[in-house]
């Protein structure tokens, strides 16, 4: 396994619990460190411009990683708000929260294991304005255990001038990078049937007998390992094992960035997203809550998370996106304090727009960054997961993190096929060591993690512990 970010270090766990001897190579000095992430996408509602199929893939591969970390969900709600100056409208959303719901019902239906993101019948709920005003006066303290509750802060702070009706409020649930990391390394260490190998450097890849040889680096010396089957997790850099090894595989790669904040405040917030065209100066404004105050936003525009010439595409020559270097220059070593200042500022202002209040947050870190790759030739393309080419050879090819699971199940099917596996472990969720995480051990771990990458603690704390009901 070569990268040990979400997809390698949860296809690692999968297959060392089905008793495979895996070996998984990181060159960082730990575990599921990417481009950030801070949604669950349990429907893509976000997303207006994906298929309706996407969006039901999407929905199904959330309620199993919910159930495979649920030390790592935040469970909050998102209220979703069309700006008065969009194009769109609230009323477009009805047809596919309908669709969502009516699926959501199904599945609970088929498996009551399913209902992990609260009851089917309360989905999502709309909110008119006569509502919001009756609900704007009321004083609510403690942690929110109802839409309603929830939605207060939200109509007290936001400018509801600027944001056409009705508001909507969906069980889409927050997922936290911090304690994901945190869950999957403390897993991952207690394998005897997986070997870590942090700060290894893969320099060269090829074949030989019918086994790959891969030759990494570690403190200076060289090592070689062979291996029966290869899988290439390595995010971004997936193109470059790809030219190692003769393949051609069309992709984009995109950098992202997430500005992190701190505001004064004692309310419980949901998350909030303000709908909008992508890349342009309205872009979708997402604001994302931790505790003690903080926030992480992105602001789907070229100068906030969007960055000019950040999306790149694979050629004829080569199945490796070339990023520009100044963006290679920031994931792997650093950015300039007036980048940070600069960008977060702006972040915070696209949010102050719709939340005047906000204009008072403060920048108190660098951002999370990084890049991911989209596979294919459709950069609009959010639910995927998983490609194959000669015969033991997958390519991780995840866009959202929900479909880590979807992808372990599709490499499993081909280790069955090639005599690894026995059929009955596809589709195997019910893996012991995953009941039995201690929560106090995977949030000091998580916070631990934020303090070794720079970021505030708060940030691998939990908002919430369960559902709405």
């Amino acid at each position: 396994m070569i990268g040990g970010g979400i997809a390698g270090s949860t296809v690692a766990l999968y297959l060392s619990e089905l008793n495979l001897e895996v070996s998984l190579f990181e060159k960082g000095p730990s575990l599921v460190n990417g481009p950030p992430i801070c949604h669950l996408h349990a429907g893509g509602n976000l997303y207006r411009e994906i298929s309706d199929e996407q969006c039901l893939t999407l929905l199904q591969e959330s309620i199993d990683l919910v159930k495979f970390y649920p030390h790592a969900i935040d469970y909050r709600p998102t209220v979703i708000a069309v700006p008065l100056e969009d194009k769109g409208s609230p009323n477009e959303l009805f047809s596919r929260l309908k669709m969502l719901k009516n699926a959501y019902t199904k599945m609970c239906e088929v498996d009551p294991l399913n209902e992990v993101l609260g009851a089917p019948s309360e989905y999502y709920k709309c909110y008119e304005r006569e509502e919001v005003e009756r609900l704007k006066g009321c004083v609510f303290e403690g942690m929110p255990s109802s839409f309603d509750e929830w939605i207060i802060p939200v109509l007290k702070n936001i400018d509801l001038q600027k944001v056409q009706f009705p508001l909507i409020m969906v069980q889409e649930f927050g997922i936290n990078l911090f304690r994901l990391a945190s869950t999957a390394t403390l897993l991952l260490e207690n394998k005897e049937q997986c070997e870590i190998k942090l700060n290894h450097q893969v320099v060269d890849i090829s074949k030989k007998q019918g086994l790959w040889s891969v030759k990494s680096e570690h403190l200076g010396e060289t090592n070689e390992d062979d291996f029966d089957y290869l899988i290439n997790a390595a995010g971004f850099q997936t193109g470059k094992v790809d030219d190692m090894l003769g393949f051609k595989r069309e992709r984009f790669v995109e950098f992202k960035a997430a500005y992190v904040t701190q505001c004064d405040t004692k309310e419980t917030w949901p998350e909030v997203v303000f709908l909008g065209e992508r890349g342009t100066p309205k872009g979708m404004a997402q604001f994302t809550p931790y505790p003690n105050g903080y926030f992480q936003l992105h602001g789907m525009t070229k100068s906030i998370t969007l960055f000019e010439k950040g999306l790149v595409k694979s050629s004829q020559l080569s199945a490796y996106p070339k990023l520009d270097m100044k963006f290679i220059h920031k994931i792997e070593k650093a950015w300039s304090p007036v980048d940070v200042q600069e960008r977060s500022t702006l972040a915070i202002e696209h949010l102050a727009y719709y939340i005047p209040g906000f204009n008072k947050a403060r920048v108190v870190s660098k951002p999370l960054y990084g890049a991911q790759q989209i596979p294919g030739d459709d950069d609009s393309l959010r639910a995927a997961n998983v490609s194959f080419e000669d015969e033991n050879y997958a390519r991780c090819e995840i866009v959202k993190a929900s479909s880590v699971l979807s992808m372990a199940d599709s490499i499993t099917e081909k280790l069955i096929g090639l005599g690894y596996l026995s059929k009955h472990v596809l589709g195997r969720r019910d893996f012991e060591d995953l009941k039995h995480l201690d929560e106090a051990e995977v949030s000091a771990l998580a916070q631990s993690l934020c303090v070794q990458r720079e970021y505030p603690s708060s940030l691998a704390k939990r908002v919430c512990l369960q559902a709405c009901v």
